[in-house]
């Protein structure tokens, strides 16, 4: 699998599983499937309650904690200073983790200043918690905000992306401050994969148009975390490495929905 690195020393492999909204037995049928094709970045959140599954299968499979890289979130409305140090030990509890790869905020607050979540991350990163921190559907201004807070390196910003939603100014921002860019909702909804263009291209390469809008993130230099259910989805989310998209066919995807 490949991987970025992050400002933090820690390799982010490209392609991780979106866990929402996994549960139950569901969840641990995925993530024994997920595992046996070779991924290792699993992404979940405190909001999509399925951290007891996911650190119950990985305990009964015995998959060795410094094969994975694991990325959780405080949900928006538990920001403050006492809520997130509480859901964090929450998270290590229930993944049975003394540790999580990378954590994010899920969503800004409105409500809750910036200086008291982050007066709580960088406690729980200098615990040794968290080895890397992010955000995620953070703005520019936003983004400028969380690293002067931060004492650690603001690692990542996991935002939609996908053809149809495209977040060029903070994409570029992001790579200019060597923040990594998770595109979460990648294949955006039926009405992409539809798309005829996509399906024109995919043709071209003997692929599907759910390849297309992978390859076309990937290419971007974002990281991807497809969700997926069964193992012939899950196996195809991973056909992303070994052929590419044209310049051409970069550019036609990025003006499909330019007004």
């Amino acid at each position: 699998m490949e991987s970025l690195r992050l400002l933090s020393g820690q390799e982010m492999p490209v392609v991780g599983l979106g866990t929402w909204p996994l549960k139950g037995v569901q969840c641990k049928q995925v993530l024994r499937e997920a595992l046996g094709l070779g991924y290792t970045h699993i992404d979940t959140a405190w909001i999509y309650e399925n951290h007891k599954e996911i650190g119950e299968y990985l305990q009964e499979a015995d998959v060795p904690r410094g094969d994975l890289f694991i990325t959780s979130k405080i949900g928006k409305d538990y920001l403050s200073y006492d809520n997130t140090m509480a859901q964090i030990d929450e998270i290590l509890t229930d993944l049975r983790v003394d540790h999580i790869d990378l954590l994010l905020i899920h969503w800004p607050s409105d409500d809750v200043p910036m200086e008291e979540t982050y007066r709580a991350f960088n406690k729980i990163h200098s615990a040794g918690k968290a080895l890397s921190l992010g955000v995620s559907n953070f703005s520019v201004e936003q983004l400028k905000q969380a690293m002067a807070l931060s004492n650690a390196p603001v690692c990542v910003n996991q935002i939609k992306y996908h053809p149809a939603h495209e977040q060029r100014e903070v994409l570029d921002w992001c790579h200019q401050n060597y923040i990594v860019v998770t595109a979460y909702s990648p294949l955006g909804k039926d009405r992409i994969l539809d798309d005829l263009l996509l399906t024109e291209i995919a043709q071209n390469h003997g692929k599907t148009a759910a390849h297309i809008c992978l390859k076309w993130l990937r290419q971007l230099g974002m990281i991807i975390i497809p969700k997926a259910s069964s193992r012939s989805h899950l196996q195809a989310n991973l056909d992303v490495f070994d052929w590419n998209l044209s310049e051409s066919e970069m550019d036609r995807v990025n003006g499909m929905y330019e007004t």
